[in-house]
This record gives C-alpha cells, structure tokens and sequence, in this order.
C-alpha cells in the first residue's frame, strides 16, 4: 500500500509552541500547572503529566509558589483578573491567532456591533472569545442564525478551527437578516490548509485515517470532511486503534491528524499502516 501523510497534518504552530513552552517550564521550575488540559489530546496531557505539567480546576488548587499556565485556546478576562489580583505568576501559551481574534472582537464592539461568534457551543477557545466582549452570541450552525433575532449592526468572527463551508452558510443568512455586517474570517492558515488537503486526499486513496482525540473538535471535523467524500475515512486517537480489515483491497491509504496531534503519533500510525501492508 502506498502511504500519503498530508503536508499540514498535526500540531499547527500555536500548539507546538503551547506545547514546547509547558515543557521548558516544567523542566525549568520542576512543574508547572495548567487550568485544564493545554490541548485537547489526552496523549500530550499524559506526556506532560508525567514531566510535572499538571492539569488543575480552579486557581485555588495551585499552590501559591507555582505558576500558572493559560494554555493554547486562550482563557476567560476573569482568570487574567484574578491572577493579577491574588499576584499568581502567569505563563501564557494562548496561541497568538487567538489573541488576535480576542483584539477583534473588542475592536468590533467599540464600532457599537453586536458580536456573533461562529464556533462550537462550549468550546474552550469559542467561550474564551465570547467573554472579551459583553452579550456576544455564539452561533454553530445556519438553523441558529435563522433564528437569530434581527440587529442593525453586527461583528462576526469565527472558532479559528471552523469549516469555511459551515462559516460561509451563516454568513449568508446573517447577510441576508441584517442591515450592516461585518466579518472577519479568522479561520487559522494552517487550519485552511489542513483542510484542503483532506479534501484532495479523500479523492484520491482508497482509506483515509484521521487521528486525533475524540474530544478535538478541529479532529472531528476532519473525519467528517472526509467522509463526506471518502466513506472508507476512520478516526483513531493512535495506532492501537488500527483495524487491520479496514485496508483490505486497499492500493493506497490517506493520513491526516488534528491541530492537537503531536507528530510521534502520526508516524506511530504510519508505521502501523507500513506493517500491515507488508503482511500482505
């Protein structure tokens, strides 16, 4: 079987570095704690836990001498406030992308809009967005922005692992609704690229792998971008998960792998892949 591992599959920029900064901070002070997992991986949680990374509910369970990590998908004004005002030590991993989206959306409603985020209801990243702003309203799909109640001027922004096609739907239904619009498309580079690249690899191999964690929303949309094209399209979280009745009559096998998927991984399946291709 011939192996096709997508250019931009994997970690995307923002979460190498969240990830390479938690890393250096445990080494460096020993450990380091995280108000909820860095990304939505449960392998690179695990990794890191073991390295004195740990994953915490409230500031209160850190210990006053230990320092705080805001991870990748960036972190409510609440927990800045309180840090600054109980003198907590932070380090921020908050991918730049998404303190970019943070500055638009303020900017957005100083021109007096009423803000519309394109996201996942209760995704980290998506509520974090939300909060910089007050009453911002979170829409996910085009049934929502049909219902949406009508306003003279809105700012929209979107989740930066959004599907273009999904943003693209709401978009021209809020057009359609409200007087003044205006949008900006903060879908991610790396996102966009990971996303066309599924949609050519669907076309051309006969199974497409996606890998990523059941809890990543970015890793999900891509098995359903690609099954929408591929049928034969399965996600697995890593290569135990690996079915060896899913390559049979298969020339060629598509690899791709969401934004939270750290590269050992990816070659761990392509290794697995490379294996049962040489049983036959």
């Amino acid at each position: 079987m011939k192996i096709l591992i997508a250019k931009d599959a994997g970690y995307c920029f923002g979460v190498r570095d969240a990830v390479n900064l938690a890393y250096d901070t445990a080494e460096k002070f020993k450990d380091v704690y995280m108000l909820g997992d860095i990304v939505h991986n449960e392998n690179v949680v695990n990794d890191l836990n073991k390295v004195g990374a740990k994953v915490v509910d409230s500031m209160e369970d850190v210990p006053k001498d230990k320092k705080i990590l805001f991870r990748a998908h960036g972190t409510v004004p609440d927990l800045w406030e309180n840090a600054k005002k109980n003198e907590r030590e932070i380090i921020d991993a908050t991918c730049p992308l998404v303190h970019k989206i943070h500055k638009e959306v303020k900017e957005l409603e100083a021109e007096g809009r009423k803000i519309i985020v394109i996201g996942d209801h209760g995704h980290d990243e998506v509520v974090a967005i939300a909060a910089q702003v007050k009453g911002a309203i979170v829409i996910s799909n085009k049934e929502e922005a049909q219902n949406l109640k009508k306003y003279r001027k809105i700012g929209v922004v979107s989740q930066s692992t959004q599907m273009i096609e999904n943003v693209n739907g709401i978009i021209n239904i809020l057009i359609s609704k409200i007087y003044d619009v205006r949008f900006i498309n903060t879908i991610c580079f790396p996102t966009k690229k990971n996303h066309e690249q599924i949609k050519e690899l669907a076309v051309e191999c006969d199974v497409i792998i996606i890998i990523g964690s059941f809890t990543s929303a970015n890793s999900k949309r891509l098995t359903k971008m690609s099954k929408t094209i591929n049928k034969k399209t399965y996600q697995v979280t890593c290569s135990k998960d690996i079915d060896e009745d899913w390559f049979i009559g298969c020339s060629k096998v598509g690899i791709s792998a969401g934004a939270s998927t750290p590269d050992y991984l990816i070659e761990n399946v392509a290794a697995k892949i490379k294996d049962i291709s040489n049983k036959k």
